[in-house]
């Protein structure tokens, strides 16, 4: 191993670190790996996959599908839920021809598995496709390669992820879920300050890795306001939740009255099937892009292509938008982001981990 590669990443892998550290309170992590790195994904040196990713010749498309046939298989690392990766599976597969090796995870195991195994050399995974900052750690960590798709053109500028090695091809916006049965739409607060009233206190909950979310809304609000805010919210003692899905799924059995902090797209797929769930974009919304990226040593360069190439093309986007999902592309339309809100920024947010990460802990994490 060069020198280079055993110094790239500190940032990623103390991220990981941390965020394994939160899971492990609330027992869902399994370790984080143990080598350190420098995050100069700028210094990212050239992987055996580039001209492969980068190809744009007039052949692109067919010689791209001809080759991953050949290849027949791709392997995909997703937190993506199985009520969307097991359409979109099934679509790829049907029109190509080419098997899915799908492993899902939470986004904190998705990204440890993907940088456990960099580190002992064994390339299994094609494509990683999972929460924008995991996706940044696995670029920082010189595992993802730059790749070109004619469907990059259909994204908005903030949907390219530094150095151009992700791309976003989802958002999750995180909004106040609500129990129809027990609470009523009118009721609820135009902004987050408004669940500071007394009446709020014992019916609220939060999931326990949104971080980014505190940190977003400090940063947009300023230190003062965000700062008051988040004390006085600590001292209600909301209760803390491990896990998105789960905390919707909390909110439409009536076990919590109320979730601040819950993806619109999972309260959507529980409303379609007739539970008694919905949403309120309380301000400020703050939005988290998911990420997509191929492994620069991918045992299938060819078919991980294919595949990304699928995933943001506006066949599958508009699919997503379909299950109550929100798709990246501006080729697919969705209510599912029509309301002001604000994104992490995903690079910051990392370099700032440790700090964001003590203050969640203290004011949120604290019983």
């Amino acid at each position: 191993m060069s020198e280079a590669d055993k110094q790239a990443g500190k940032s990623g892998a103390r991220y990981l670190n941390i965020m394994c550290g939160i899971a492990t309170a609330m027992a869902v992590c399994l370790g984080a790996p143990a080598y350190n790195a420098s995050a100069n994904a700028s210094a990212n040196p050239p992987g055996p996959n580039d001209a492969i990713y980068m190809y744009k010749g007039a052949d692109r498309d067919q010689k791209l599908v001809d080759a991953a046939r050949k290849e027949g298989s791709v392997t995909v690392y997703s937190s993506l839920s199985s009520g969307e990766s097991t359409p979109l599976i099934a679509a790829f597969e049907k029109k190509y021809g080419i098997k899915v090796n799908f492993w899902r995870a939470n986004s904190d195991q998705v990204a440890q598995r993907m940088m456990t195994e960099g580190q002992a050399r064994r390339y299994v995974v094609d494509v990683l496709e999972t929460n924008g900052p995991e996706v940044e750690m696995a670029a920082r960590e010189r595992l993802l390669s730059e790749f070109y798709s004619p469907y990059l053109a259909d994204l908005p500028p903030d949907a390219i992820g530094p150095n151009r090695l992700w791309v976003s091809d989802r958002s999750n916006f995180i909004v106040v879920a609500y129990n129809t049965n027990k609470v009523k739409r009118a009721d609820l607060p135009a902004t987050y300050e408004g669940f500071l009233d007394p009446k709020w206190k014992g019916q609220v909950s939060i999931e326990a890795s949104d971080i980014e979310w505190l940190a977003t809304i400090v940063k947009k609000w300023g230190d003062d306001k965000g700062m008051k805010f988040f004390q006085a919210l600590s001292a209600t003692n909301p209760q803390m939740r491990a896990g998105h899905i789960l905390l919707a799924q909390m909110v439409g059995a009536g076990e919590v009255p109320v979730a601040l902090t819950v993806y619109n797209g999972e309260v959507e797929s529980l409303k379609r099937k007739g539970t008694p769930i919905d949403w309120a974009p309380v301000q400020p919304v703050v939005g988290r892009p998911q990420g997509l990226g191929v492994a620069k040593n991918a045992p299938h360069p060819y078919a991980a292509l294919l595949f990304a190439d699928y995933v943001l093309s506006p066949e599958n986007q508009t699919m997503y938008a379909n299950l109550g999902r929100v798709p990246t592309s501006t080729k697919a339309k969705t209510r599912l982001n029509d309301f002001p809100h604000v994104m992490i920024d995903t690079g910051a947010y990392l370099d700032e981990a440790d700090k964001w990460t003590k203050l969640w802990n203290a004011l949120l994490m604290k019983k």
